[in-house]
């Protein structure tokens, strides 16, 4: 499921300049999708911000998860920045 969801979404985040790093699917009490970005420089948080609105319609539409989830995404960590 996370291969096709991240087929899916992959050519959308890149309009944004950024590429997904990984996705999982974490259910529990409370299901969540983890969609995590990357690029070369430092995602700002609006920029998270967008994409999450950009993806959010897309999976929506899509229906590929049948039970209700928190969408969670996120930057990738780059370290200490200096």
């Amino acid at each position: 499921m996370e291969d096709k969801i991240k087929e899916l979404l992959a050519l959308k985040v890149e309009n944004y300049g950024v590429v997904i790093d990984s996705i999982e699917y974490e259910k529990g009490s409370n299901n969540f999708l983890h969609v995590v970005l990357d690029r070369e420089e430092i995602i700002p948080l609006d920029l998270v911000v967008e994409v999450t609105k950009a993806i959010n319609p897309i999976l929506d539409d899509n229906d590929l998860i049948k039970d209700d989830y928190i969408l969670d995404v996120y930057a990738k960590s780059k370290g200490d920045v200096k």
